[in-house]
This record gives structure tokens, sequence and C-alpha cells, in this order.
């Protein structure tokens, strides 16, 4: 490791702390406005490997939130480009960059009992569910984010155990799902969460479908908003979680 780069952090966490940040691994299931921070704070404070999931591409709608979205990166892959800011961070990094999407089809693939720590940051309540149900059953220390959409205040933000999680409607209805499936996590994990009600959405938002190069008016129930301030606190109290349980 560089010391020079991090030597900030050093001073802070010590020498033994960074070392295992240099040596613990961990994989980031969805790199939006919350994953993507999350994974900006853990390389700047000195991790090494880590591994970005995601199946999407870098859209319009995307820029007022997510750390690798600008004018200039519009229909390339999400995780490309973040692996790009990354190593531009510290190019000794070891990051992995996975075109892909969790699915309970294809959770097998990502082999999840190599990694130290898990980090679901997915919006799909169907993919987040195989993948907490299936982290749970590996050895990783298994963190999640709730809902972080509709939200304006960061002071709100908090961390939890999953069961515990209260005033956050996608914690709710995750709950309500393991419940249908009669199928519930293994082990107790830790969760970001925002307890401020949600923001009614204005009746009709500009929707931008960028590849195509076209705009359309769609109704605000098929898309949730979200802000920077608010994503990426989550993102980075996630990266907090995993730093503090080095020390």
């Amino acid at each position: 490791m560089k010391n020079d780069l991090f030597q900030r952090s050093m001073s802070v966490l010590g020498t033994d702390v960074m070392h295992r940040l240099a040596t613990i691994r961990v994989i980031i299931f969805g790199v939006g406005g919350v994953g993507s921070w999350c994974a900006e704070a853990l390389v700047r404070t000195g991790l090494i490997h880590l591994t970005i999931v995601d199946d999407d591409i870098v859209q319009e709608s995307n820029v007022n939130r997510q750390l690798m979205a600008t004018t200039q990166t519009i229909g390339r892959s999400k995780v490309e480009e973040l692996r790009t800011r990354l190593l531009a961070i510290n190019p000794d990094s070891d990051i992995k960059a996975l075109h892909q999407r969790f699915t309970a089809d294809t959770a097998r693939e990502f082999q999840l009992e190599q990694y130290d720590y898990v980090v679901d940051a997915i919006d799909s309540l169907k993919d987040k569910a195989s993948l907490l149900l299936m982290a749970c059953d590996s050895p990783a220390t298994v963190l999640s984010s709730m809902g972080a959409a509709m939200k304006t205040d960061p002071t709100r933000i908090r961390i939890t155990e999953f069961w515990r999680v209260s005033g956050d409607p996608l914690a709710r209805t995750l709950r309500r799902k393991f419940k249908q499936l009669q199928q519930f996590p293994s082990k107790k994990f830790l969760c970001v969460y925002s307890d401020e009600p949600p923001k009614t959405a204005s009746p009709i938002i500009q929707h931008s479908t960028a590849v195509q190069g076209s705009t359309s008016n769609v109704p605000c129930s098929t898309t949730k908003g979200s802000l920077v301030q608010v994503t990426a606190v989550f993102g980075f109290m996630l990266a907090s979680i995993i730093i503090n349980d080095e020390q």
C-alpha cells in the first residue's frame, strides 16, 4: 500500500487496521446512489480487494446522485465506469467489475463464501430478498441498505439490526416478503435506513431515456426520486460499519 495515499487514514485507524483493510474482501451488489458512494469511501480509506456488481448502464436520471454518473459517462456500464474511478484513486487496488445482475438463478455464480463482507444496495425487492437469504447462509458479514428514495433529511439516517428497523417502508415490505416465502435470513444483519417519512412525489416528472435520446412524461408512481445528500450518506454509513468493524 502506498503510505502517502493513506497517511491520514492510518493516523486515525492505526497500522493494524489499515493492514486488515488491505486484506479483507468486500462485494457490493448495486452501485447506484448508495453503493457507488460506499465503494468510494472504502477505497479512499484503504480497502484493496473490492468486487462491484451491477448490470445497469449510466442514464441521465442517475447524474443527480450516482458517483460515476456524469454527462460524459451516459450509456456506459456503471461498474466499468466506477472501476475506472476507483483505480484512479488507488491504482494498486484490486477492483473486479461484474456487469451482471444478482437473481435467484444467478446467485451461485458469485461465490459469496469468498468474501468477508457482502453489501446489499439492490433496489429490486425480489432480488434483494434472494441476496439476503443467500448471503446470510455464507460466512460473510452482511450489510443492507433500506430505502433512500423520497427522503431529504440525512440527519434521520440510522443503523440497526434488520428486524428492529422502524419507519422504513422497504424494510416492512421485505419482512412481509420473507413471511410470504416462509424463508428467513439465517443470521442477523445490520441495515442503514432512514426513519424520515417519504415525501409525496410530484404528479408528473420528466423521465429521460438517455440511450434512445428521447424524453417523456411518466407518472411519479413509476419513478421514485432521490437526492445525493441522502443516498451518499447511506453509502458512507455502510462503509463506516466495515471500517469500524475492523478496529
